[in-house]
């Protein structure tokens, strides 16, 4: 079974070498559709054997997977197959009219695969450090994939995205730093960094890992787009083609995330307590709800509106980190949820910007009417991001509201509250016109075979998950919450 963890980092390698042997567009997207599938071949091999082989190691205990990062694996190939699928349709015009050349087809799908690598890497790495490269390299690649479409525009959000979040690494690594110089044991394990020695290490120096823990906060925030420093983020997301901003909203930003995570962890284990993080989790996470809410009542573009909503759903994962054990568990299935809605949602916003020639929320008007599927797509994905039954993030945030009784935090609960009911209602007053309102544009019958499997999709996991959660999925969830709190 551990082979399977080499097998995920080598099938997008295969795919970028492969990638440069053909010669049509259309086939480009079906290589990273085809690479993509491999993968969740993969990972349903080893859920089929979950219960007995996790956690597993290789490559000398250099890579890992357990429920934690197991579970940020399978939201992770979710969004990369969606976004696979969905590209078939998003650039078929593109390619047939030559917007979309040869050369510029190979190096999206290779950059689209080099980034499902990188952040693949981030999760698999035991090593603290590695995981770091890890989630460096996905800047470094992932900033290409803004500019696909060279526009002043995308060129300048891809370099606000370079260097805020190169920047916001910086400090991730002196973070690493920090939690070598805070060591005083003398395991092997422990010197080598990896994870699975540093949560059982004893002696450290808890000053140092205390610091070690805000730096890596602040630096893997910043990609994470936690507020204050998310203003990256509203610029790269509206600039991206569709698919890639829903890969960056509905996993890249859990994955730096998830790194926070693992720092908490070793914290937590390290003063057997916490309240340390919890407090930090708790503050991140009401400034990342409440700034978005008063950004997305003046919002003028549907993505940037769309961008403003993932900061909004990323404050909340965090600050379920910092609700206990209760708390964790919403997290995660909140991370699920939000990427299911957030990739929906900016597919249908792609779409609809490719239809009406413009983001502009006040141009798009009457969607249901003229493309309904897209329009069922942003109605689906909207819905369900400001938390309306029986759409699962609804579910997640009622088990957030349990997890802040719970632990007694009434008024982050009420600063959540009023933050969310905020949002819910300008996304609704954003909403109504741009799929009821009327519009300028004729009405299209047709539809591609992608779009429709992906919103289909979508949309039934979302109302399935929002209605029944499986019990295998709650246990396997209760496990991994158990490892982001460090603690078990």
């Amino acid at each position: 079974m551990s082979s399977l963890l080499i097998l995920f980092l080598l099938i997008p390698l295969a795919g970028i070498a492969l990638a440069s042997r053909l010669r049509r567009g259309k086939h480009f997207f079906l290589l990273s559709l085809a690479m993509v599938l491999l993968d969740d071949l993969c990972l349903l091999v080893g859920v089929l054997k979950l219960p007995t082989s996790l956690p597993m190691k290789t490559a000398d205990g250099w890579l890992y997977l357990d429920a934690l990062s197991g579970w940020h694996l399978l939201v992770m190939l979710l969004v990369y197959t969606a976004g696979s699928v969905f590209a078939l349709d998003y650039f078929h015009n593109d390619l047939a009219g030559g917007r979309l050349n040869r050369a510029t087809a190979r190096r999206y799908n290779q950059l689209w695969l080099g980034s499902l690598w990188t952040m693949t890497l981030t999760l698999l790495a035991n090593n603290i450090g590695l995981m770091w490269v890890g989630m460096e390299a996905t800047t470094l690649v992932t900033a290409f994939l803004i500019s696909i479409y060279a526009t002043p525009a995308a060129i300048e959000a891809m370099w606000k995205y370079l260097i805020i979040c190169s920047v916001g690494i910086a400090f991730a690594f002196i973070g690493v730093l920090l939690v070598t110089a805070s060591l005083q044991a003398d395991a092997s394990g422990v010197h080598q960094l990896f994870f699975t020695e540093l949560i059982k290490a004893t002696g450290y120096n808890h000053m140092l890992l205390k610091a070690a823990f805000l730096f890596s906060l602040v630096g893997f925030g910043t990609k994470a787009g936690l507020a204050p420093t998310h203003t990256w983020l509203p610029d790269a997301h509206s600039q991206a083609p569709g698919p890639v901003s829903a890969m960056f909203s509905g996993f890249m930003l859990n994955a730096a995330l998830y790194c926070i995570m693992r720092h908490a962890a070793l914290v937590n284990h390290a003063l057997a307590s916490d309240q340390f993080t919890s407090r930090l989790f708790v503050l991140f996470g009401l400034l990342s709800i409440t700034i978005p809410a008063a950004f997305i009542l003046y919002q003028r573009d549907l993505k940037r509106l769309l961008a403003y909503s993932s900061i909004e759903h990323l404050g909340i994962i965090t600050l379920g980190l910092g609700l206990g054990p209760a708390g964790c568990f919403a997290s995660l299935l909140h991370t699920l949820n939000h990427s299911m809605a957030k990739s929906l949602s900016f597919f249908a916003a792609g779409r609809l910007g490719q239809i009406h020639g413009t983001h502009k929320i006040q141009q798009i008007r009457g969607a249901l009417h003229s493309t309904p599927l897209w329009g069922v797509a942003l109605a689906g994905g909207l819905f369900a991001l400001i938390g309306t039954a029986p759409f699962s993030i609804f579910i997640s945030e009622y088990f957030m509201v349990k997890a802040a009784i719970g632990r007694g935090a009434t008024v982050a609960l009420i600063i959540f509250l009023l933050g969310i009911s905020v949002i819910f209602v300008a996304l609704l007053k954003q909403m109504i016109p741009m799929l009821w309102g009327e519009g300028n544009i004729e009405r299209q019958e047709s539809s591609s075979w992608s779009g429709i499997m992906v919103v289909v999709a979508l949309l039934t996991l979302l109302l399935f998950f929002g209605i029944y959660l499986p019990l295998p999925m709650h246990n396997f969830l209760n496990r991994a919450a158990a490892l982001a709190g460090g603690l078990q």
